[in-house]
């Protein structure tokens, strides 16, 4: 998918139609807060469900265009149990990483370091509608 913001007002309208263009959207919680000329801040919830949540943080840059993430965590939660998590921490040392650097995906068993490589991740494009659909999926 090509990186279709152009401005900060368009990643906040992304933001706040999310509900509208994903009928699995029970509810969203997502707030787009400016933290200055150049930075942004999305953080929250979504809800589908079954007790699904996807919470979602993410810093967007828009000091040049397209905007772009330098930041992102995504946890998903089934009522109070963790299922998976994607984060940009860097881990320069896990040779399986490196085809996604910093990009991937902490999964189970051993959640916390039991971690792939993903490719549905980006600094330079939407990551909700791929775990949107990744959750759709399950």
């Amino acid at each position: 998918m090509k990186n279709p913001f152009r401005a900060p007002e368009d990643y906040e309208l992304y933001v706040y139609s999310l509900i509208e263009k994903f009928p699995s959207i029970k509810r969203s919680t997502l707030t787009f807060i400016r933290l200055g000329s150049t930075l942004g801040r999305v953080s929250g919830e979504i809800h589908f469900d079954n007790d699904i949540r996807l919470i979602v943080r993410e810093r967007v840059l828009y000091n040049r265009l397209p905007i772009v993430l330098d930041w992102y965590g995504y946890e998903e939660y089934r009522g109070e149990e963790k299922l998976y998590w994607y984060d940009s921490q860097p881990h320069p040392g896990d040779e399986e990483l490196q085809s996604t650097h910093p990009h991937h995906k902490h999964i189970p068993p051993d959640v916390k370091h039991n971690r792939i490589s993903t490719a549905n991740v980006s600094f330079v494009q939407p990551n909700l509608p791929a775990l949107i659909n990744e959750i759709e999926s399950l």
